[in-house]
């Protein structure tokens, strides 16, 4: 009996592929980055392998316990593991300064998590080299300039920096500023406008980039989602001092989906992303984004999308997968998405080399 030969990566259709066969079908087309899209251009730096060493070095005892004792590198699996450690322990009637201890640690290593994101980046948008910075903005524009959304989970600055350094067609983040004091119908001689910083939400109509899990420069002050800016000082700088006085950016670092879209649901900025990822039509294509055990809030919003009008609705995703064990886990849940899931050969696409 001859066995039957086990698709590999090399076997599947390229990036390329992909988009012609898109374009072909004037269907519009939208992506979804995940943390392959900032390894792609540094793994040293952005890798789970990185940022738990970074914590394993970090003056907290108890956290370079915990790593030590945990045979995982994931953050997720972590918070995870706390939480549910919590609640066992309030089941046992353990003492309550050994739960409050054991969120403190999981509220410990979320701030970690970004101090380490912070500390680790590029230092300014210029350690970003040009040859670099065009090739990805040449490939993040062909979505924005065809009507397409780009949706990330990265925390990191990288996409931001791209966006900022280059004139993208439709990169609109849904930030702007507001006149803060607008005159009436009277001239006034010496009058100088004022301006707001970056808000959110008057511009959101022509959003078409959306931070899904939030990301280093956004920041919730309680009555206003604001965007941390360069004005002078090195964006990282202006981050850096705001943490230092302990104001933390919208990240959503929970361990569990639930968690996760419960932290995403009390946010207005994230709640609305989420909504817009929600309703895309078309097709959606991955990159770096491998859909692990903590983003099912993800696959129910695609397949929310994909539950709209049949002329309205998305059609189709596009996975793009670097190993057979990527192909391996993308072909295990498979029955999950309620539309047509296709994979692709990650490597093809160059989205950091020209």
């Amino acid at each position: 009996m001859i066995k039957k030969k086990l698709m590999s990566v090399e076997d599947l259709q390229t990036y390329k592929d992909v988009v012609q066969y898109l374009k072909k079908q004037k269907r519009i087309k939208h992506l979804l980055l995940g943390n392959g899209f900032s390894m792609g251009y540094d793994s040293k730096i952005f890798s789970y392998n990185a940022l738990s060493t970074f914590i394993e070095n970090s003056s907290d005892e108890l956290l370079k316990q915990l790593f030590n004792s945990v045979n995982t590198k994931n953050f997720e699996v972590i918070m995870q593991q706390l939480d549910l450690f919590a609640d066992v322990a309030k089941v046992f009637k353990a003492e309550e300064s050994l739960i409050i201890r054991i969120k403190q640690t999981s509220e410990n290593l979320k701030n970690s998590l970004i101090d380490a994101v912070q500390v680790m980046h590029p230092e300014h948008v210029f350690k970003v080299p040009e040859e670099k910075s065009l090739a990805c903005c040449s490939f993040l524009e062909d979505y924005l300039a065809s009507d397409g959304y780009l949706f990330s989970t990265n925390y990191d600055l990288l996409l931001y920096w791209v966006l900022m350094r280059n004139t993208l067609k439709n990169s609109g983040d849904g930030f702007g500023r507001e006149l803060e004091n607008p005159l009436d119908d009277k001239f006034v001689s010496d009058y100088e406008p004022e301006f707001s910083e970056l808000r959110w939400g008057k511009n959101k109509e022509s959003q078409t980039v959306f931070y899904l899990h939030g990301a280093l420069p956004l920041f919730d002050t309680g009555i206003e989602v604001i965007k941390e800016e360069y004005d002078g000082e090195y964006l990282l700088e202006n981050i850096k001092t705001r943490m230092e006085k302990k104001e933390y950016p919208i990240f959503v670092t929970a361990g569990n989906s639930t968690e996760k879209l419960t932290h995403i649901m009390h946010n207005r900025y994230l709640s609305y992303c989420y909504d817009k990822f929600s309703s895309i039509t078309g097709s959606l294509i991955t990159f770096g984004f491998n859909f692990g055990d903590n983003d099912s809030h993800l696959i129910n919003a695609i397949n929310k999308a994909s539950k709209q009008p049949i002329s309205n609705r998305l059609h189709s995703i596009y996975i793009g997968v670097y190993s057979d064990a990527d192909l391996k886990h993308i072909e295990s849940i498979k029955d999950k998405f309620k539309c047509k899931v296709n994979m692709y050969n990650a490597r093809t696409a160059s989205v950091w080399q020209p």
